[in-house]
């Protein structure tokens, strides 16, 4: 592992607003209480990444608590750092395996969720894997409240084309579908935040795809 990675790790794990794996068991139920000391609604970033989108979701929305989730460390320092630098307090970050979520929240805890530009896991035999395979979706009717969004965002056709699949099949409610959103009616002020690796998606003229759908 590089110096600089090692730095990171080593001062993440100092920061006020990130809670690293067994850390957030404790959260569980009470993260609107406890870790954001109010009682505004939950959000949630899987697979935040640096977290880019979850912060400036944050900047959008001091009205609502967001906590991006990843494992990599060194990954979730840059969005933690930003954070704290810019003052943004409505933003946490939780260092877990997603599949693992289940420890993390309680039932009915989250509002809303987001999944922006994960790995596709295009191998058939990776399937569950997906983020938005039958197993995951299984995990977020558990904690997301009734009627509680899920976004998808995504420059890959086929995981937007197989997601959409599986929300016919299981019987989800489909709010809005599009392969090309910045020339749809639906890039708003929200699903015009673009991350690092989206910019370099659309100036490789790459489509990029979003779906909204609920359980």
């Amino acid at each position: 592992m590089g110096k600089d990675k090692l730095r990171r790790f080593a001062e993440v794990a100092t920061f006020s607003n990130v809670l690293q794996l067994d850390e957030g068991k404790v959260m569980q139920g009470q993260w609107a209480k406890e870790f954001f000391k109010n009682d505004k609604p939950v959000v949630l970033e899987l697979a935040c990444g640096k977290g880019e989108y979850t912060v400036n979701l944050a900047r959008l929305f001091p009205e609502k608590n967001f906590i991006g989730i990843d494992y990599k460390g060194n990954r979730i320092w840059r969005g933690a750092k930003t954070a704290i630098e810019d003052g943004v307090t409505n933003v946490g970050f939780l260092r877990i395996q997603i599949e693992t979520i289940l420890d993390y929240f309680a039932p009915g805890e989250v509002d809303e969720i987001w999944i922006t530009f994960p790995d596709p896991q295009p191998q058939l035999s990776r399937e569950k894997k997906r983020l938005t395979s039958p197993r995951f979706l299984e995990k977020y009717k558990q904690i997301l409240k009734p009627g509680g969004f899920i976004n998808l965002k995504t420059d890959n056709d086929d995981l937007h084309a197989y997601t959409a699949e599986k929300i016919e099949e299981l019987g989800l409610k489909l709010y809005v579908r599009t392969e090309d959103l910045y020339r749809s009616e639906f890039a708003d002020e929200v699903l015009s935040i673009k991350t690092y690796y989206e910019r370099k998606y659309l100036q490789d003229n790459k489509n990029i795809n979003y779906l909204k759908f609920s359980f």
